[in-house]
């Protein structure tokens, strides 16, 4: 072999390994970031073996790795909320909404990282690297107190806020599973007939029934459409072109005040505010309040479903004055509502996850404002009736011996079986520490099931918060 061909050789071998070294800088550099990023990919599994925890306000932990296995503390009780990560069927939950602060720094196509690492271990200092420790706003104790009066049914969601922050104390779903059980579970919970891996608190969807009309006596109030003076005459129906109101069971609720109506629920006299309200103001409030607009939640939170304004006319904007029609919302936007009265018409915007505390740092989540849709004025009127409702009205099974709470009941009609049961309120009356709002699907009177329910959480978060 001639001096020629060896310079030829030498030279393929010099472009082979250039392109050679193109490549793996590119998947290095380039493509490793995405790489890396993918949920399946099988360096995952050795980095969520340092994978951060999921911890409560008081620093109960809810969620931690213990020798290559993720642990679910509170199992079934915060399953939709905390989530779960599985290799085989990803993220969900706070384990997904946070993923990239809990899963340990990644080196892949970093280059000075690299060098950092491979100096460190030349030293004998190197330490895997952790994900960050993710601090949410949850109490066990109110979360275990509504979780065990929900699991007494088939369906249903609650949320538990600190009306003053927005802060959520205690969210849960059922029907739910056990995360800790996810692999071997998953392929029947996708085919389960009442979707347990919904997060019904944050994601079903419902006709909110007599719950809404605190937003339809908040707008009607704070537009001057009615006064706490303003006189009703139910007599037990309203008929609106070919469509008639009708009151449960066929009441007849005769002369009442505006307190009188909303305390004994008066469908026929809250069909008669918004339709004296009109579209246009009844719609602005809809804007002001902010429905179904993003609630700006750390998780998914679907928003609510309105009927578009142009569509609306007399029959369909009676129904929505008493939470009816195409008009669907979510326990947690309920539970905002009843925020907002409690918090003198400032609606907070709900936070779950409070702190992301990494190696030697920490991010903070706090209070925060998302509107002032009505008056202080307006606010403490609703308060006043809201307090009347479970002190005389539909909602005295939810009182308690030693607080004065502010209610309102729902019994939200639907296609597809028995009514809705609702509940939305907030104790103590005067300073408002916690709100509350429950939904059991298909259960019947709001009074009935829902208020109960609402009522022994109560009992519950007010002895543990202060």
């Amino acid at each position: 072999m001639n001096n020629r061909t060896i310079a030829q050789v030498g030279a393929l071998f010099f472009v082979l390994f250039g392109i050679l070294i193109a490549r793996q800088l590119y998947m290095q550099v380039v493509a490793g970031p995405s790489i890396a990023a993918k949920p399946y990919n099988p360096r995952h599994a050795l980095l969520d073996q340092h994978r951060g925890r999921i911890l409560a306000s008081d620093g109960s932990v809810l969620a931690e790795t213990i020798h290559g296995k993720r642990v679910y503390y509170y199992g079934p009780a915060l399953a939709q909320t905390v989530g779960y990560v599985s290799q085989r069927y990803g993220t969900s939950g706070i384990e997904d909404a946070y993923d990239a602060a809990l899963t340990p720094p990644d080196a892949t196509g970093d280059l000075v990282a690299q060098a950092g690492q491979v100096t460190q271990a030349f030293s004998g200092k190197s330490a895997e690297p952790r994900g960050a420790d993710v601090v949410t706003t949850l109490n066990v104790t109110i979360q275990q107190a509504l979780y065990a009066r929900l699991a007494q049914h088939a369906r249903g969601a609650g949320v538990v806020l600190d009306p003053r922050t927005g802060a959520v104390l205690a969210i849960a779903s059922v029907p739910t599973y056990d995360p800790n059980a996810i692999d071997t579970i998953f392929a029947a919970l996708t085919t389960a007939p009442h979707s347990p891996l919904i997060n019904r608190a944050t994601g079903g969807l419902y006709p909110p029934g007599s719950t809404f009309k605190v937003f339809t006596a908040a707008a009607a109030l704070d537009s001057g459409t009615v006064t706490m003076d303003s006189q009703f005459n139910d007599p037990g129906y309203f008929t609106i072109g070919n469509y008639t109101v009708h009151d449960d069971e066929g009441e007849v609720l005769g002369a009442l005040d505006l307190t009188g109506a909303f305390a004994k629920s008066s469908n026929v006299d809250f069909a008669q505010i918004a339709l004296k309200m009109g579209v246009d103001t009844f719609y602005t409030y809809v804007q002001r309040w902010g429905l179904g607009q993003s609630l700006d939640f750390q998780l998914p939170a679907e928003r609510d479903r309105l009927p578009d304004k142009s569509a609306v006319y007399p029959g369909i904007l009676a129904q929505m004055g008493f939470g009816q029609a195409s008009l669907l919302v979510s326990p947690l936007r309920m539970a905002l509502i009843a925020s907002t009265i409690a918090n003198a018409g400032a609606e907070p915007r709900p936070y779950i996850v409070r702190q992301l505390n990494k190696a030697g740092s920490a991010s903070s989540f706090g209070p925060a404002q998302l509107t002032q849709p009505i008056s202080t004025d307006t606010a403490q009127n609703v308060k006043n009736m809201m307090i009347a409702v479970v002190k005389e009205g539909t909602g005295t099974s939810a009182a308690l011996a030693d607080v004065t709470v502010a209610g309102k009941t729902g019994t939200a009609t639907n296609p597809a079986g028995q009514a809705h049961s609702w509940f939305i309120c907030f104790a103590p009356a005067d300073v408002p520490r916690v709100a509350v709002a429950i939904v059991v699907e298909n259960a019947g009177y709001g009074a009935a099931v829902a208020a109960p329910i609402a009522r022994d959480v109560m009992r519950v978060a007010l002895r543990a918060i202060k």
